[in-house]
């Protein structure tokens, strides 16, 4: 911001120099029409190369930011799919041991690094189901079905971290998913 800052004063401080140089001699040139035509020309052009320079330091800017926000998707994505394939993985063996735990707790530590604060708080509950859960090592049926449900809501909230900003469906969208877990 500062580097740019400091661009923007020095381009400027030159372009004011410029016009003024340019407004002397188009003043000096005013008996031979010739000339003035020639310090217009100029004037333009740098005109309208600053302007352009202008777009295309802001487009930069803009396609800079663009491609961050989707490397954070991606690596937003990847990070929820895998706690869910994770999850799938100690719900189908039914039992949860210390390894699980171990990768559990790093999956935790990346989560809190690019979560929303919303996923955070769900995740955190989250933990909390599957700590209770892993208390005996095996997960029975309701303990399944527990971590399911505990899931869900949490599916609904990283789907609103990742896709939707709209609280209204966020709501629909939660009471829709956790209603497919209660189906099954």
């Amino acid at each position: 911001m500062q580097k740019s800052f400091q661009y923007l004063f020095i381009s400027a401080i030159t372009f004011l120099l410029g016009y003024l140089y340019l407004r002397f001699a188009y003043d000096y040139t005013q008996k031979t029409p010739f000339l003035n035509e020639i310090i217009l020309i100029v004037l333009g052009t740098i005109v309208t190369i600053a302007i352009t320079a202008a777009l295309l330091n802001k487009q930069s800017e803009v396609e800079i930011e663009k491609e961050q926000r989707v490397k954070i998707f991606d690596i937003k994505s990847d990070l929820y799919f895998e706690l869910i394939n994770f999850i799938e993985e100690i719900i189908r063996k039914s039992e949860i041991n210390h390894k699980d735990l171990i990768t559990l707790e790093f999956l935790t530590h990346k989560i809190s690094v690019i979560a929303s604060p919303e996923v955070l708080q769900e995740y955190s509950n989250f933990v909390q189901t599957v700590k209770t859960t892993s208390a005996d090592s095996k997960i029975s049926p309701l303990e399944s079905e527990e971590l399911s449900s505990k899931l869900a809501k949490l599916c609904g909230k990283i789907r609103y971290d990742l896709i939707i900003k709209d609280e209204s469906s966020n709501l629909d969208i939660q009471n829709i998913i956790d209603s497919n877990i209660k189906k099954i």
